[in-house]
């Protein structure tokens, strides 16, 4: 049970139950605390390794917490003359306590996850054996479930664990990240490069607009600004429908000829 980062400052169990006896004759919070840094690394080895079971809207620092909670009870309620040593005793009392707050928290029933772990079992006994992954027929049989079973089951289980964008997650370098920052965004407005083209872009666009003629600009901008039809355009300025369309042609020539660069820019502004 001992972890590899406590293996590094190892106390024995003879030095532990001495510092536990001086806590108990003296009340000396100091010697609690000594005992609680001793523990610790237990607390997180224990948390860490079911972190991947941890509910999305929970947060490790919460069975962290728990954990602690569950070594300072066992600390108060040792009793070395029931034969366990300390560590054996919270240990378990840790052990039991992140699982109750696992359960708590977890939304799937536990039949659900009884189904689930004989489900992973099944594919990791049939992996081991034949070295390949099962078929969902493969994987029923071995799990003792018809397909349909099975089927329904992984469904079931699909949909309990439901993660939150927001969960804490192992990045490749071992560092705590949440998941949303693992995905890759497809926001174009998010890239600083291609953000800056198009302010460029529109930027331009407004100089080649000003330089239109005046009764140009006063079409383009009673036909896409005021969405005004051609026909009410041409009552507007006393000309016909049809020369309000070729006002209109002559000003996307303009701009086209000006603008022919930034042409795949402005088919997405």
């Amino acid at each position: 049970m001992q972890t590899k980062e406590q293996g590094a400052a190892r106390v024995s169990a003879a030095e532990v139950l001495t510092l536990w006896l001086r806590y108990q004759r003296t009340g000396d919070s100091r010697l609690r605390d000594r005992l609680v840094f001793i523990f610790m690394p237990m607390v997180r080895y224990i948390v860490y390794r079911k972190v991947r079971e941890v509910p999305a809207q929970c947060e490790v620092e919460d069975f962290l917490s728990c954990g602690l909670e569950a070594l300072l009870r066992s600390i108060d309620r040792y009793d070395p003359e029931k034969g366990a040593t300390l560590e054996q005793f919270a240990w378990t009392r840790i052990h039991g306590a992140v699982l109750d707050e696992l359960r708590r928290h977890d939304w799937a029933p536990r039949s659900l996850r009884r189904a689930e772990r004989a489900i992973n079992g099944a594919r990791d006994q049939f992996a081991s054996t034949h070295e390949r992954q099962p078929t969902r027929e493969e994987l029923a049989t071995a799990a003792g479930m018809e397909p349909s079973e099975l089927s329904h089951r992984l469904d079931e289980i699909a949909l309990a664990d439901v993660a939150s964008l927001n969960k804490t997650v192992r990045s490749e370098d071992s560092t705590t990240i949440e998941r949303i920052d693992t995905l890759e965004s497809t926001d174009e407005d998010a890239d600083p490069s291609l953000s800056a083209e198009r302010r460029a872009a529109k930027e331009r666009f407004r100089t080649a607009f000003a330089q239109l003629p005046a009764r140009e600009r006063q079409v383009a901008v009673l036909l896409y600004v005021e969405g005004r039809t051609l026909r009410d355009i041409g009552a507007r300025l006393g000309v016909s429908e049809s020369r309000v369309s070729q006002i209109h042609t002559e000003l996307r020539r303009r701009l086209r000829e000006q603008l022919a660069s930034d042409a795949s820019l402005f088919s997405a502004v």
